[in-house]
């Protein structure tokens, strides 16, 4: 059967709507079509991936948003490109499904990282795919002709192989997999495919608030991210908020000699070390005063969850090579629920062969604050101020100059790099939330891995509070994607299991969510 078959098979009786299809019927069937079709959707895949799609190249990303709309169109899906003046575009899609009384709305961005394409084993914007992982020996393998299978083991290397792109062939594959069989969908479809995300969506609220009627809706449902490092599908209800600091401290307007100025003259590498030593602990507790004041307990419902969840962390230590992680070992899922300072870069002079007897004139850390609810990017940026000014620091907001140097012993430049924004959380027991946990379960046959939060952070404020809507992650790809870094790639299998369980969700979620309510 042509795989892009006729709109017809989808719009079915609603009696049998009203029954709903067996989910263990469902998931074979969209296996079976799965495997009949692997090279077909292995070359959908190929032909978004070899678009190249840095955020901020606005004619890759135009070009990216036209070739989105085609996909949905040839679907029979009515589709559109969501523009703002010359803004990055978005992509919009909608079906309508007879006797359904919910909609969702499916979420993936189109746009990727910046690459070094020296440090690709292949180049981003050629996928190639390889028999298995490059650290474990995949070597390149040809793409599957009519009719081919492919060891699941298999990975596709390119840009944006998992972050984003797998997961919009996987949506519409389900869709083409649903139709083949005859099955009816439970819920009304909307896709918004996001092209600006990877450059800090600084539009997304402008586009949502314009097309704010378009994309109402039930539910959003995020298949952004990898699944959990068990490999076990995963629900996630929320998202750490973020905001990121510049701090530059100074020293001597000139560098100095150690031997002859060194105990005498303040070195800006040693001021840096002490003042971020006073942010935070070892175990990664934030030292600054009232931090911890808003963020919240647990709920019930988050100590079930994360008891449930499968315990990764010895394996995971292993594979990065740790002895031990901060606080004790404590569990990584249990660190994700709080807030957390990471220290990202600093430079204060030449290192290693190029090490120098100087003592330097500046100093410069980059720090990114993460974000749990009840927090927020102004309350963070006032606290740390405090506490830096209470270390002794005078802070400034440009580059000072030689007065201003000279009436300070401590001096700090601090740059906010941006506004930040806030986490989101959808609470786990809301009737949206526990439909989609059971319906997939159905659709994976067993159980799933619920995470009350991710440890990453995207700006799903803008949605929750233009559309006031319930947001939920269900995404599919792999955990050792090498996401935003050289050699992305997809595990085969990730593909092929989000293709069963994004089908099994539009087949029963609106029959499932109907019942709990």
């Amino acid at each position: 059967m042509n795989r892009f078959v006729s709109l017809a098979l989808l719009t079915l009786a609603t009696p049998a709507l009203a029954q709903g299809p067996d989910p263990a019927t469902v998931r074979q069937q969209i296996r079976n079509y799965r495997a009949a079709n692997e090279a077909q959707i292995l070359g959908e895949l190929n032909e978004l991936l070899a678009i190249p799609n840095v955020a901020d190249n606005l004619a890759d990303i135009q070009r990216n948003a036209r070739h989105l709309v085609g996909m949905l169109e040839r679907r029979g899906i009515a589709a559109r490109v969501l523009d703002l003046g010359d803004a990055p575009p978005s992509v919009f899609g909608e079906l309508k499904t007879p006797g359904a009384t919910r909609t969702i709305v499916f979420y993936a961005h189109f746009d990727g990282q910046p690459v070094d394409r020296s440090k690709w084993s292949s180049d981003p914007w050629s996928p190639m795919l390889r028999s298995a992982a490059i650290q474990h020996g995949g070597t390149e393998i040809p793409m599957p002709t009519a009719g081919m299978r492919v060891d699941p083991e298999a990975r596709m290397y390119a840009r944006s192989a998992s972050d984003d792109k797998s997961p919009i062939v996987a949506m519409l594959t389900a869709l083409d997999a649903l139709r083949a069989s005859g099955t009816p969908l439970s819920v009304n479809l909307k896709f918004f495919f996001e092209g600006e995300e990877e450059a800090g969506s600084d539009h997304l609220r402008a586009i949502l608030t314009k097309y704010a009627d378009l994309l109402t809706a039930d539910a959003w449902i995020f298949c952004d991210g990898p699944v959990h490092q068990s490999r076990q599908q995963m629900i996630t209800f929320g998202v750490r908020g973020v905001i990121g600091l510049n701090l530059t401290v100074y020293g001597p307007n000139r560098p100095l000699h150690s031997g002859h100025y060194g105990n005498w003259a303040p070195n800006p590498n040693v001021l840096m070390s002490h003042l971020i030593a006073s942010l935070r602990d070892l175990d990664g507790r934030i030292l600054v005063g009232g931090f911890y004041d808003d963020v919240p307990a647990l709920t019930a419902a988050d100590r079930r969850a994360l008891a449930s969840i499968p315990p990764m962390d010895d394996q995971l230590r292993s594979e990065l090579g740790l002895a031990s992680t901060e606080a004790g070992n404590a569990p990584l899922m249990e660190r994700i629920m709080l807030p957390a300072l990471n220290v990202g870069g600093l430079a204060g002079g030449p290192a290693g062969a190029g090490g120098s007897n100087l003592i330097g004139t500046a100093s410069s850390a980059y720090i990114d604050f993460r974000l749990v609810p009840n927090q927020t990017p102004a309350r963070v940026r006032e606290l740390i101020e405090a506490h830096i000014t209470r270390q002794g620091f005078h802070i400034v907001r440009e580059v000072p100059d030689s007065a201003t140097r000279a009436s300070h012993a401590r001096l700090v430049l601090v740059h906010w790099g941006d506004s930040g924004y806030p986490a989101v959380r959808t609470p786990m027991d809301l009737p949206v939330s526990q439909a989609i946990i059971r319906t997939a379960e159905m659709a994976v046959g067993g159980p799933v891995v619920q995470m009350p939060t991710s440890g990453g952070s995207l700006g799903l404020y803008h949605f929750s509070e233009v559309l006031q809507v319930p947001l939920v992650f269900v995404p599919i790809v792999n955990h050792d994607n090498n996401q935003h870094g050289e050699n992305e790639n997809l595990r085969l299998q990730n593909l092929w299991d989000g293709i069963e369980l994004l089908g099994g969700l539009m087949a029963r979620l609106g029959l499932e969510w109907r019942d709990a309510t």
